[in-house]
């Protein structure tokens, strides 16, 4: 799959048929493949260029090196 570069981060994506763009966005942890090829294909189907990746710090695209703050410090 390809992946998108920028400032040192990379953004792992997948890209499905032609015509105007739906932006697929898994929420908190999920990864592009949570996407189902068969419902990804029921878009394609209709005419739509389906965009899906993997959010930062999730699936194949690059690992932050923060880490969270301690519980105190979140108090």
């Amino acid at each position: 799959m390809p992946k998108a570069e920028v400032n040192g981060i990379a953004i792992e994506y997948d890209i499905q048929g032609d015509g105007e763009p739906l932006l697929l966005v898994m929420g908190l942890g999920g990864q592009l493949t949570d996407w189902r090829d068969e419902f990804v294909g029921l878009f394609v189907d209709r005419g739509f260029k389906v965009i899906r990746y993997d959010n930062r710090d999730s699936g194949l695209s690059s690992q932050g090196t923060w880490k969270p703050p301690s519980q105190p410090t979140i108090i």
